[in-house]
């Protein structure tokens, strides 16, 4: 059993959206409407989304206000400048290629380092990570084995 103080969420929230929840006949009949397939379902109808992690988190104050205070500039522009010396100082990357989100800059990856006829072995790719290997000629193995398809166990 996790301590009480593991509970306590550590930070207050400063950005929320309302969103209601259907009941169970109403999401049901959405489902049903969207003919099983949760990507043809409106974001509306979902109030849980379970599908992606890709942005649907809450940020904190600190990356809200970073936000605001961004230079935007198309070319040149002073926040690039900030980020490209922060991933040089650490990482010790020469160049830097910024990318919206991870899937983007699995696409940008998958063309430069993916062959024709590439093996690209994973455990359970991802729709578009699968999408992202074939569309560069390679063929995505799924490497997880039998026990790591059950809820049931540790894996």
């Amino acid at each position: 059993m996790r301590s009480r103080e593991r509970l306590i969420i550590p930070y207050r929230s400063k950005v929320v959206e309302p969103i209601s929840l259907p009941s169970r006949e109403e999401r049901l009949k959405r489902i049903e409407v969207a003919g099983l397939n949760v990507f043809r379902l409106r974001s509306a109808d979902v109030y849980i989304d379970l599908l992606t992690d890709s942005g649907t988190g809450a940020i904190s104050a600190s990356q809200l206000s970073r936000s605001m205070l961004g230079d935007e500039s198309y070319a040149g522009s002073r926040s690039f400048e900030e980020m490209r010396q922060q991933i040089q100082e650490t990482m010790g990357f020469p160049y830097t290629i910024p990318v919206h989100q991870g899937r983007a800059a699995e696409q940008v990856l998958n063309y430069v380092l993916i062959r024709r006829h590439s093996f690209v072995p994973g455990n359970t790719h991802f729709d578009t990570t699968k999408a992202h290997i074939e569309l560069a000629e390679g063929r995505a193995i799924d490497c997880t084995i039998d026990a790591g398809r059950s809820s049931e166990g540790n894996y």
